[in-house]
């Protein structure tokens, strides 16, 4: 196991009926800016659960940050956070909303372009104090402090990463999650079980705690996604789908460990470039990576074969094969589709994924730094 320091500053706020906890857990005095999405919280009870929460305070809202959020549109949020000087920032979403959240954090008193933020890794060095109400399990993004921005103008997906972001608490009522749309619920159940992979099924260091917790969360999702799909109301399915998203990406598995994230780089160029939802992308690359780099991954995929699968043929090969088709029958059983052809896709888009990581700089991804632009465009010929 590597040498490794972690700590998680996030507050978490567990269960049922527990968005009211927002008025103790907002700094008295606060200035608080709501940040939301289209709007489907006024749909479904949630804006009024946090209304009424805000009460006592002094607060704006500001509406319409988009799946996969958009630079622009933060960029306005951060103008009126400067402009009304904003000393709180409340996001009330998925992990799109509170990725957008944490860049109007800090570009709200960045000092210069805080495209440069996203761009060119320039530090982040202070930010807006924020908080979250949870309502779609996925990114895991409600207690890390990582945030994935688009510019739709450049077609750049571009990411950051600063422990000045982490919010201060976040409030996870799995209730809130029974009306989401199927097609959501799946794509979030698909995301956290690729953050697991991401971080998991590499190459062995003897870590063993982390390697159980994520054979654990993989488990759990495995068993527990299909049921949200057909018993949308569950608690207890969606109270376990929703921790073990957090779980999966508050930092707690992947210390001590290498760590992959090519199926992250090469997933944001198509969603930059062809719209897919971020789900659609990984589980199309995935199956395909894991074929590509299948004896660099052996012995990760040996143990993940036989602890998660439960496969227990001698034949080695036999269980790799099975190992990398069982992955994508559930992501396929969770209705993702896991080809680019089923998103329309042809060998004329692998061209344009493949230039734009190297516009990036995208050219040595995965734990061994080996994933070549050239590399790249092999994996996504075998996701054809």
């Amino acid at each position: 196991m590597f040498n490794f320091s972690f700590q998680n500053p996030t507050k978490i706020i567990f269960g049922q009926d527990q968005i009211a906890a927002l008025n103790d857990n907002i700094p008295p005095d606060s200035k608080v800016l709501l940040l939301y999405g289209a709007g489907s919280i006024k749909r479904n009870g949630v804006y009024q659960q946090v209304t009424a929460a805000l009460a006592n305070f002094d607060w704006q809202e500001f509406s319409g940050i988009e799946p996969n959020p958009s630079f622009e549109t933060l960029m306005q949020a951060a103008d009126l956070v400067r402009r009304e000087k904003i000393d709180f920032l409340l996001a009330v979403g998925g992990g799109s909303v509170i990725d957008g959240a944490k860049f109007i954090a800090a570009a709200a008193v960045f000092a210069g372009d805080a495209w440069q933020i996203l761009a060119e890794g320039a530090e982040v060095t202070s930010a807006i104090a924020l908080g979250c109400v949870l309502t779609l399990p996925a990114t895991g993004s409600e207690s890390n402090g990582n945030s994935v921005v688009t510019r739709y103008e450049t077609k750049q997906k571009l990411g950051f990463s600063s422990p000045l972001v982490y919010p201060q608490f976040a409030i996870l009522d799995p209730s809130v999650t029974f009306s989401l749309p199927t097609k959501q619920v799946a794509n979030g159940v698909v995301d956290a079980f690729i953050h697991v992979i991401e971080q998991y099924l590499t190459y062995p260091v003897n870590a063993c705690v982390q390697d159980r917790f994520a054979e654990g969360l993989l488990q759990t999702l495995i068993e527990q996604g299909p049921l949200a799909l057909t018993e949308p109301e569950n608690y207890n399915v969606r109270a376990n789908i929703m921790w073990a998203a957090t779980m999966a990406l508050n930092g707690l598995i992947g210390k001590g460990v290498p760590q992959d994230w090519a199926t992250h780089m090469i997933g944001h160029e198509l969603t930059a470039c062809y719209g897919l939802d971020h789900a659609q992308t990984l589980a199309v690359v995935l199956p395909a990576l894991l074929q590509h780099k299948r004896q660099q991954k052996r012995q990760k995929l040996l143990q993940y074969g036989r602890r998660v699968w439960q496969l227990t043929s001698a034949d080695e090969e036999e269980v790799i094969d099975q190992a990398i088709a069982l992955t994508q029958a559930f992501f396929q059983k969770m209705g993702v589709p896991t080809q680019l052809a089923d998103y329309g896709l042809n060998s004329e888009a692998i061209d344009t994924v493949v230039a734009k990581l190297t516009e990036h700089n995208m050219v040595k991804l995965g734990e061994h730094a080996d994933i070549t632009p050239e590399v790249s465009r092999q994996i996504l010929q075998y996701a054809l």
